[in-house]
């Protein structure tokens, strides 16, 4: 059977860092809280997360391009689910593009078979495949999926068709697209638990390149793990103001406890000590301690998980991609497990290998 590789991986993020504005934002909306506030304060100082980035301008300069957050998120008057739609279909596309010539692929790209695009932050048609497919200049005749509304792990299922794709057609070269604006969805809310979750999301984009050509990362197996009674935990639905999203804070502990049950099936009973490779999506701080705790690893395993989320926050279904990129060049015969976590509750898992 023909074995399929990420031979490449690209990212990109848009250019204003967000961070500080959101969390500024964050406790403004519960300056009369005291008790609130403390509790907010005390979980921006834990969630380890130093950037996030967005095409909205923090401030009302907007010397990159974009658009200023301080117009668009107006108080007391937050824009409709249409007005932010009508921003992903301008700047969506532009970081996409970013993302695919960082690939470098020149007069390679005339061979690309196929298209995967991942996103659960915005719709539009004529949608992202086409508008992508024009900007850089790709085939026309490729074939063109879209895998949405998955949640933070629809990577994890783009690579996995990817892997089927070039397991049927060993000549395909498959363009996967992992692309998410998160900072389009701010609530002006008195939720705590909405403020919260809008403390850890972030913007970006990853491209990677997935063919039977024997280079990069070797993609074994793949297994799902569908924990039971957790559908509430995770949801992501349309709303009037954009996309509304319950976050609980029992997620890590579901998590925990579904990875402890199910590590035997997920490693295909390799032992967790011949795993040299972690590349885990950096859900959130607490999200990382409860895979650390479930299989009980080594002191900085999950190290680029966790470098990834200081540095870029949670990008939803691009975030594993920009962890996976850190481990391209592994050396041959370097084992790894990659998983991402979403509504269902679910963990979709993946079995690599390095081939340098």
């Amino acid at each position: 059977m023909t074995q399929a590789h990420i031979n490449r991986i690209a990212t990109a993020v848009p250019p204003y860092d967000v961070h500080q504005a959101f969390v500024q934002f964050g406790r403004s909306l519960l300056v009369n809280d005291n008790r609130r506030s403390a509790l907010f304060d005390r979980m921006v100082e834990r969630a380890e997360i130093d950037h996030r980035y967005s095409y909205l301008s923090p401030t009302a300069e907007t010397e990159h391009g974009g658009t200023s957050a301080v117009e668009f998120y107006t108080r007391r008057n937050f824009p409709s689910t249409a007005a932010r739609m009508k921003l992903f279909e301008e700047q969506a596309p532009m970081l996409a593009e970013i993302a695919f010539r960082r690939l470098d692929l020149g007069a390679e790209r005339n061979r690309l078979t196929h298209i995967l695009i991942s996103c659960c932050t915005g719709f539009s048609a004529p949608g992202l495949d086409l508008e992508i497919m024009s900007r850089c200049d790709l085939p026309g005749s490729m074939e063109r999926s879209i895998i949405g509304f998955m949640g933070c792990y629809a990577a994890i299922n783009t690579l996995k068709l990817a892997r089927h794709i070039v397991r049927s057609e060993p000549h395909a070269r498959v363009l996967v697209l992992n692309l998410e604006l998160c900072s389009l969805h701010l609530k002006e809310t008195a939720n705590l638990d909405e403020i919260l979750s809008f403390l850890i999301f972030g913007d970006g984009c990853a491209a990677s390149i997935v063919s039977a050509d024997p280079v990069g990362l070797a993609l074994d197996s793949f297994r799902a793990v569908l924990v039971p009674d957790t559908r509430d935990l995770i949801t992501w639905n349309i709303g009037d103001f954009g996309f509304d999203m319950v976050l609980s804070g029992q997620v890590p502990g579901a998590i925990l406890e579904a990875l402890r049950v199910g590590a035997g099936e997920i490693l295909e009973g390799t032992p967790v000590g011949s795993i040299d490779l972690w590349a885990v999506h950096p859900g959130g701080r607490s999200i990382l301690d409860a895979v650390e705790r479930a299989f009980d690893l080594r002191n900085q395993a999950l190290s680029a998980s966790r470098n990834i989320l200081r540095r870029f926050g949670n990008m939803s279904s691009a975030t594993v991609m920009f962890v996976l990129q850190t481990m391209l060049r592994a050396a041959a015969g370097t084992r790894g497990c990659a998983m991402s976590f979403g509504p269902g509750l679910i963990a979709e898992t993946m079995l690599f290998h390095g081939t340098g």
